[in-house]
């Protein structure tokens, strides 16, 4: 996998509302509680060992932090990472998770 570009990186964290830049990581936290985020990691893990990519997972008792970046590539940010992003973004809507600022 390609490392993005700067201009790359903030082309898609303008589509990706939300999800911030940490360095070489994008990261996204949601309100939810204990057993609906522990229910919505085991979403996101499906769907991960699916498609060969992995965030950091942080589960807190009301909230769930995800970090992603590419390993592979580096620890950069790649294409994968925003498709991710995506991805549990959808997920945290399908659990009732609430994104926090």
């Amino acid at each position: 996998m390609e490392p993005l570009t700067e201009e790359q990186i903030v082309a898609h964290l303008a589509a990706h509302p939300g999800w911030v830049r940490d360095g070489n990581e994008i990261t996204r936290t949601f309100g939810i509680r204990y057993h609906g985020g522990v229910a919505m990691i085991v979403h996101v893990a499906d769907v991960e060992r699916l498609i060969g990519h992995h965030a950091d997972i942080d589960l807190r008792w009301d909230q769930i932090r995800f970090g992603i970046t590419t390993h592979d590539a580096g620890h950069k940010l790649t294409d994968a990472d925003f498709d991710l992003a995506a991805r549990i973004d959808e997920i945290a809507a399908a659990h009732g998770a609430e994104p926090k600022a």
